[in-house]
């Protein structure tokens, strides 16, 4: 699992972005994130990547079973 680098987003907040301690924390991960211009979410999955995983990952029972 993947989590946050918080040594490497808190020298951009308060090195690159100059921010202050206070104002630092007071952000959001999403909103840090905006304001260093980099976006916080994936792209939302399209018809071509769903197509591809279901290609690689098919039901073993073609999906007869509802989930369960």
């Amino acid at each position: 699992m993947r989590g946050l680098d918080w040594p490497g987003l808190m020298r951009a907040g308060l090195h690159g972005a100059g921010l202050k301690p206070a104002e630092f924390w007071a952000l959001s991960p999403a909103e840090l994130m905006f304001l260093l211009g980099r976006s916080a979410a994936e792209a939302p999955l399209g018809r071509s990547r769903l197509e591809e995983l279901a290609a690689a990952y098919p039901d073993a029972d073609g999906g007869q079973d509802g989930g369960l």
